[in-house]
């Protein structure tokens, strides 16, 4: 089934400069939604509004990009202070810093994990709630992770963070009910984004070594679902979607191939 055309509406979305955030802008505009793309790369963001400016076309869905910082109160403020209008907020901005066990663990990655996963969550949804309830039909999405319900070894930092999101997400739906907001949390499994990348301090062999000799999602599959649930009728609430590549069971089980095998 198609997506249903969603001319007029806005969405918000943070992260938006490469990975998910970038695909999710892409898929949303496709059908009608105006984006507010954010990040901290400006330079990226407006390489990206170009590029969905001529995807469009003429007299296609506004595309703004402005720089935004999920950590800082004054950051989003002044990001949302020429947005009126919210109708769907994409909380897509999150990372992961690190793969110490617990014993060796680094508090200030632990932090700034909370900062980005759940404050930052907090802050954009706190500040988009009003608008969201003004629109009469507005839509919290949440990007979540397996790690919002799975651990393993070295992530205990990222999944602490992941779960307290989950909680977060569930809290806010029962909040709102009998409200016109609908709230929903995507958990995604590996998807091949810069995320190891990050997590590993620009380690790019250490990072692609994460999906070898499997086929992972890519950001596309996921912005696929968030367009699928920012597009059912306003009586349907998806309150969540997992998704994993067909190589992934668990966190932690993963079938890799052989070399010498064919994808």
């Amino acid at each position: 089934m198609s997506p249903a055309p969603s001319d007029g509406k806005v969405a918000v979305i943070t992260g938006a400069s490469a990975g998910i955030g970038a695909a999710a802008a892409r898929s949303l505009a496709r059908v009608g939604f105006s984006v507010v793309l954010g990040a901290r790369r400006a330079e990226r963001l407006a390489t990206l509004a170009e590029a969905i400016e001529v995807q469009v076309g003429a007299g296609g869905p506004r595309t703004r990009a402005r720089a935004l910082d999920v950590t800082s109160a004054e950051s989003v403020t002044a990001f949302l202070a020429e947005e009126p209008r919210v109708d769907l907020l994409v909380n897509n901005a999150g990372l992961a810093s690190g793969m110490e066990p617990v014993a060796e663990a680094s508090v200030d990655d632990w932090r700034y994990m909370y900062e980005v996963n759940v404050l930052g969550v907090l802050r954009l949804t706190r500040a988009c709630l009003p608008a969201l309830l003004a629109s009469g039909d507005g839509h919290v999405v949440n990007i979540g992770s397996i790690a919002s319900f799975e651990t393993y070894p070295g992530g205990a930092g990222y999944t602490a963070s992941k779960h307290a999101l989950r909680a977060v997400t569930r809290t806010l739906r029962k909040e709102l009910l009998g409200k016109p907001v609908r709230v929903t949390e995507i958990c995604p499994g590996m998807v091949e984004t810069e995320f190891s990348e990050v997590r590993f301090r620009g380690d790019k062999e250490r990072a692609a070594a994460v999906y070898q000799g499997m086929e992972p999602l890519t950001a596309a599959d996921i912005a696929d679902c968030i367009t699928w649930a920012a597009t059912r009728p306003a009586r349907v609430n998806i309150d969540e979607i997992v998704v994993r590549p067909r190589d992934q069971a668990a966190a932690t089980m993963v079938h890799r191939r052989s070399p010498e095998e064919t994808p």
